[in-house]
């Protein structure tokens, strides 16, 4: 999907066009997490699917949940819920700015070579 380390860099249209694809793999990999958190609050905890949105919606941003958890097998779900939310975060952060970060990359490589060449 990246070009490689020798080829010109991306034209700006291509590279907005890279980083709305981005954003928007990022957007169903959240709404995917989110699904998962409606789910298992709803299953585990018998919420209304409104309370169990908001609740996955508040783990999964970092927050913490809104109502006390009465059952076990809630108390389980949200804690691997809340591990997975963690990770998810990661992963979903580095597939937004993989297209800036490498664009940044590519342009200090860009850089390096035409310095390497004029020292030559």
């Amino acid at each position: 999907m990246l070009e490689h380390k020798k080829a010109p860099l991306l034209p700006k249209v291509r590279f907005i066009y890279r980083l709305i694809f981005s954003v928007c793999i990022g957007i169903i990999l959240i709404l995917i997490a989110l699904a998962i958190g409606m789910v298992g609050y709803h299953h585990y905890e018998k919420m209304t699917w409104i309370d169990a949105f908001a609740n996955a919606s508040m783990i999964l941003s970092g927050m913490g949940p809104l109502t006390p958890l009465q059952t076990y097998g809630g108390k389980l779900f949200a804690g691997i819920y809340a591990l997975f939310s963690g990770l998810a975060f990661i992963f979903i952060v580095g597939v937004i700015l993989a297209p800036v970060v490498h664009r940044i990359f590519h342009k200090f490589h860009l850089a390096e070579e035409m310095r390497d060449r004029e020292q030559k």
